[in-house]
């Protein structure tokens, strides 16, 4: 039996992905974990992970990793986004995390996480016709990918995130209308910025990363997350926008109560629909495709190919 295991260490969330290879050479998975430890709690503008946050996130790797050496993984790979590209004192997080668990973290830059995500995708639904756009919206950046037949031909990230959104322009609880059209016209001008909107035309945009999946749940109602309903799901411009209003009708004790939504998700859920909300426009298309796959698919993918 070959297991391997994947903690994914976001701004906002940890993820372990356990899986083993089939007898025909498919992935089967066997643990797929989330753990909401907000990594990013506090850090703002100043480039430090608090000490707390710091605490709590290495004790999650040490569990995930414990987990998953009791569930047979004889490999583990750990690796960083967001948060830990940005944050000074990184290194802390890194060293602490490898006390606790034995396990060497490393940091990927934005275009290998890009890449990830792509072969996440495509593990997913297989190749597309047209032209295909893939977002990951994180907890502190967010990633983009675009390719066709001959593969990827762009791939890049920008440092926009749900944490970093509703820290800077979503005080209010909930947050008013003038907030949240202000967080649109930060994130529009972001993406712009970047060139996402050069990329189009675009045949096909899929959405991944726990903003899009909760917003899927959500708009399922589901009591208990079925990841095989949200691959391959819709959601329109339409059911986006009813989803933040949905989400700004209530202060965050009434949010965190809502069917689908992880309580710990309830914090920054406004500010990553507001941000799927502007690339739907940006790119111009009607509706996203969901996808249940994130990085730590597409990196299991690739260890199991090498």
């Amino acid at each position: 039996m070959d297991r391997k295991a994947v903690i994914d260490i976001g701004t906002n969330s940890i993820k372990l992905y356990v899986a083993e290879r089939a007898s025909d050479g498919s992935l089967v998975s066997v643990i797929d974990r989330n753990n909401i430890a907000r990594l990013g709690e506090g850090m703002g503008d100043t480039g430090i992970l608090q000490p707390e946050a710091i605490a709590r996130n290495a004790q999650a790797v040490a569990d995930f990793a414990e987990l998953a050496r009791s569930n047979g993984a004889q490999a583990i790979v750990a690796v960083g986004t967001m948060a830990l590209r940005a944050a000074k004192n990184a290194t802390d997080f890194v060293f602490a995390a490898q006390k606790l668990s034995g396990v060497e973290v490393r940091v990927i830059p934005g275009e290998e996480e890009a890449e990830l995500a792509y072969l996440a995708v495509l593990s997913g639904i297989g190749a597309s016709a047209g032209r295909l756009a893939v977002c990951d919206v994180g907890g502190g950046s967010t990633e983009f990918i675009f390719g066709g037949h001959a593969g990827i031909d762009r791939r890049f990230s920008v440092d926009l995130g749900a944490v970093r959104v509703s820290d800077k322009c979503l005080a209010g609880d909930p947050p008013s209308p003038v907030q949240v059209e202000t967080a649109m016209s930060f994130v529009l001008e972001a993406l712009t910025a970047n060139g996402v909107g050069a990329a189009r035309p675009v045949n096909r945009l899929i959405g991944i990363g726990g903003t899009v999946t909760s917003m899927g749940s959500v708009k399922l109602k589901m009591a208990q997350y079925d990841p095989n309903l949200i691959q391959g799901a819709a959601l329109a411009r339409d059911d986006v926008d009813e989803l933040i209003r949905l989400f700004c009708s209530m202060p965050l004790g009434e949010r965190r109560k809502i069917v689908g939504l992880q309580p710990k998700r309830a914090e920054v859920i406004i500010g990553g629909a507001c941000i799927v909300r502007c690339i739907m426009e940006c790119l111009d298309v009607a509706e996203l495709t969901m996808s249940d796959r994130g990085l730590r698919h597409g990196l299991m993918f690739r260890l199991f190919q090498s």
